[in-house]
């Protein structure tokens, strides 16, 4: 079987990033974008999805933490639809729940790698203050918010060419909410890029993704 890994690179007048993936790895991640909270959630990803995920970006973080945080989201985007490659073969579609604490929120998270990228966020009554996004991960990060994570996973889907829906059904505190949503993403990407014995060919009657 063909290795499903990639090397991406993208540089700017704002960032400098380098990322590689491999899809049939072993949770494997060393991750540095000068935005803590954002390693830990590309390190969650890695270690649920079972990716093997290398980050290393520097940018104009003296600024903000906004050019550093789409780009690292393109560039990963770009790494995993590369490391797919032709998608012949894998499940495609995927929907998983992953709840931490009192959040059951982001943890629906529904994907299609159907080549057609998009991000859309849902909320319920109890998750509408997920509106203010100027709200912090954590009291004391100042480099992230929920606008942030929104953002990021804009990025990362429009980039990967994928459908993505995030659910957040319930959840109080900003950090269970982001955490749980990238949980459900790497456990609902990990079926979808996996293989499905019964299928020879893309999943599509287009007959490409």
């Amino acid at each position: 079987m063909k290795k499903r890994t990639a090397v991406f690179k993208r540089k700017t007048k704002e960032t400098d990033i380098t990322v590689s993936v491999n899809i049939d790895g072993s949770g494997k991640s060393r991750v540095r974008t000068g935005i803590r909270f954002l390693d830990h959630m590309i390190e969650t990803l890695a270690k649920h999805g079972f990716f093997d995920i290398e980050v290393s970006a520097k940018g104009d973080l003296d600024i903000d933490s906004h050019h550093t945080n789409e780009d690292v989201g393109i560039s990963l985007g770009e790494a995993f639809k590369k490391a797919l490659g032709d998608k012949k073969g894998i499940r495609r579609f995927a929907d998983f729940r992953a709840p931490l604490d009192e959040a059951l929120a982001g943890v629906r998270v529904s994907v299609d790698l159907s080549g057609r990228g998009s991000f859309h966020l849902h909320t319920h009554p109890q998750t509408r203050w997920i509106a203010h996004p100027a709200l912090r991960a954590k009291p004391n990060d100042r480099h992230y918010t929920l606008a942030d994570a929104k953002h990021f996973l804009e990025s990362f889907a429009g980039h990967m060419g994928i459908t993505l829906h995030v659910d957040c059904i319930s959840g109080e505190q900003p950090h269970h909410v982001i955490e749980s949503a990238f949980k459900s993403l790497a456990k609902a990407l990990d079926w979808a890029t996996a293989f499905d014995s019964r299928s020879k060919g893309v999943p599509s009657t287009k007959g490409r993704l």
